[in-house]
């Protein structure tokens, strides 16, 4: 009988692992010898390449240990049982409230599938609250849903991306909709918005760029993933004031903390660093040599730059 390729699952290498898990390859291979888990396949090159199912599990292992778990205590247990705990593990903390019902009801349409239903869901909310308080209240307790619920196996990778993807057509026709400033605009902070190149998750850095944008910043993005000469580049090239960079709970805190290190040092002093989302290394090792901001942080953190930097005009911001 011949084999359909085309629907069989594509195993992951190593690489692959380590940026959609956010578990360093390091850790993997320790855990390989110490747990006996994951148990990667050779490809012909004697390579480590990891079947969808085991990725799956190591989702769950992650999100299992940023809920404060050791990873010797769960690692041990099946996908099905590993969900249950995650499961309950995020439903059950102290004093946490039940998800708004109007997050719910989003959820339900990407679950669902409807797509058209839910950009209209999105749009009418956007209409009523408007774009500062539609970033904050709804988008970004929306968007930690729906990553919790990717995490735990709630939602397919396609329904996540399916709801990316509706976010990003409200959220940039938002963006467009604000008149942007002058380019040498006194008081207008020029910044760049992007990710280091392993981060592929762009959503913090569209919600970002809406606040930035209703502060009076003129801003410039480059997307996601970009080479830090390139961002270097974009600086020098741009004039850049401020480099705003987007973290992801699922981006490796050793590669944040090291990229950002990098990129510090390159940069020599030509725009201040701001950071900002979910990665634990924020929170946990802040770099002296970054600004760390939550979204509803940035009014202040734009007004605080005015007040340290000249206008372009020469007069104070």
């Amino acid at each position: 009988m011949k084999t359909n390729l085309l629907s069989m699952p594509v195993a992951s290498t190593i690489s692959d692992v380590e940026r959609d898990t956010g578990v360093a390859k390091e850790t993997l291979r320790v855990w390989e010898r110490r747990y006996d888990f994951p148990q990667p396949l050779r490809d012909p090159n004697g390579e480590r390449i990891y079947p969808v199912e085991q990725v799956h599990k190591l989702r769950l292992v992650k999100r299992l240990i940023d809920l404060g778990f050791r990873p010797g205590k769960v690692i041990q247990f099946s996908a099905a049982e590993l969900q249950t705990m995650a499961e309950r593990a995020a439903g059950g903390k102290p004093g946490q409230a039940a998800p708004h019902p109007e997050l719910q009801a989003c959820l339900a349409l990407c679950k669902s599938h409807q797509i058209e239903a839910l950009r209209r869901k999105l749009s009418q909310a956007l209409l009523v609250m408007g774009l500062t308080s539609f970033v904050t209240d709804l988008v970004a307790p929306l968007t930690a849903l729906i990553g919790e619920a990717w995490a735990c196996g709630q939602l397919a990778v396609f329904e996540e991306h399916l709801y990316t993807e509706s976010l990003k057509v409200v959220m940039r026709g938002a963006i467009f909709s604000v008149p942007q400033p002058n380019a040498n605009a006194p008081g207008a902070p020029r910044i760049l918005l992007t990710t280091l190149p392993q981060e592929r998750h762009g959503l913090g850095l569209l919600m970002a760029e809406a606040m930035f944008v209703v502060e009076g910043a003129y801003c410039i993005s480059l997307g996601v993933q970009t080479p830090l000469l390139d961002i270097v580049e974009a600086v020098r090239a741009q004039r850049i004031d401020i480099v705003a960079l987007s973290f992801s709970a699922a981006m490796n805190p050793r590669q944040a903390l090291d990229g950002l290190a990098e990129l510090h040092a390159r940069l020599d002093g030509r725009a201040e660093l701001w950071a900002g989302g979910a990665c634990a290394a924020l929170q946990r090792r802040q770099p002296p040599f970054v600004r760390v901001f939550g979204l509803a942080d940035i009014a202040a953190a734009v007004a605080g730059w005015r007040l340290r930097r000249p206008g372009r005009d020469g007069q104070p911001g």
